[in-house]
């Protein structure tokens, strides 16, 4: 499956910060037997992390967001 990119630069950095904050609130959640907020944590963490990995946000593609400084990433889609 492929996606357009359409998240870049300080975006990214600050998804990828925030997926390995909320997996630490998961942890912290689920240690202190707190199920539901600890999934919850996860499920966002794992949203947060998908994004920063895969350069691509399903809501930046509906609202027509686009924050990368490069719009063609990749340099071998011509050939």
């Amino acid at each position: 499956m492929e996606f357009d990119t359409n998240v870049g630069g300080r975006d990214r950095l600050a998804r990828g910060v925030l997926a390995v904050a909320f997996t630490v609130l998961a942890v912290t959640a689920f240690r202190k037997g707190k199920r539901a907020g600890g999934l919850l944590a996860l499920v966002v963490a794992f949203g947060f992390g998908f994004n920063a990995t895969t350069c691509f946000c399903g809501l930046n593609e509906t609202l027509g967001i686009d924050t990368t400084d490069d719009p063609d990433p990749d340099p071998f889609s011509d050939l």
